[in-house]
């Protein structure tokens, strides 16, 4: 559905804040709870765009980000991902437009690409690329604020920076093509937009922290996802000294 449509002039729906979705977003969850529905009717879902339908005390319940990567997919840019994870279970992360998919079964991860053999994800930080989500709000500003991390100059020196708007760089670091993602915020265990791609990366063996150290939801907040305890440390030096 996301292919099919992309490219058109879509329809979009404000959200408030400089946020909207588009009808690709909508029909894309439709179609996604399309699949739950016929599989397992009795699951609750949580969707970006539809909210929590079903029972609110059912014991499983999935959590849809249709379309991640919004405004890229509006303007004509390719850099979006769709992310399905069922709460404390199985997710996936697609790329609709390199035909690749990011699964788990919540024990290990692997990699499909375009229905080939399926291969297992492995993290490594040889690319030294770092993607930081700059997207606002800010919660951990003034004491986390991932302008100063970019303007370290041991980043510069040891990692290449790169800027994402959209969680499919979650499922590059589980894939080995980032050494790490770092971000702001809360709440990401139980976010729509989060969970598939930490579930992805816990899976593959990755470190996921908070970016005081501290567990995902349990710490001060932000994300702090790494291919090895190496590059996680020297991040979290960064913001520390930093801040």
């Amino acid at each position: 559905m996301v292919r099919e449509m992309y490219g058109q002039r879509l329809h979009r729906i404000d959200k408030g804040a400089g946020d909207f979705a588009t009808a690709a977003d909508v029909e894309a969850e439709k179609t996604i709870l399309g699949v739950i529905r016929a599989a397992r009717p009795d699951d609750a879902v949580l969707g970006e765009e539809g909210g929590h339908q079903g029972a609110a005390d059912g014991a499983r319940q999935w959590l849809v980000d249709p379309l991640c990567g919004t405004l890229n997919y509006a303007v004509g840019n390719m850099l979006v991902a769709v992310n399905v994870a069922l709460r404390e279970g199985a997710a996936a992360v697609a790329d609709p437009f390199s035909g690749e998919v990011f699964f788990t079964d919540g024990e290990t991860a692997w990699v499909r690409h375009d229905r080939a053999d399926d291969a297992l994800l492995t993290p490594t930080p040889a690319t030294r690329l770092v993607d930081v989500n700059l997207d606002p709000p800010f919660p951990g500003a003034p004491g986390f604020r991932a302008v100063d991390l970019l303007a370290h100059p041991e980043f510069g020196a040891r990692f290449r920076p790169r800027v994402v708007s959209t969680t499919l760089a979650l499922a590059w670091v589980a894939a080995g093509k980032r050494a790490a993602y770092v971000t702001d915020g809360n709440d990401f265990s139980g976010s729509v937009h989060f969970a598939a791609g930490i579930a992805l990366c816990r899976a593959a063996g990755c470190v996921v922290t908070g970016i005081d150290g501290a567990p995902v939801d349990e710490a001060g907040g932000g994300l702090v996802v790494a291919a090895d305890d190496e590059t996680h440390g020297l991040l979290m030096s960064m913001m520390r000294s930093g801040s």
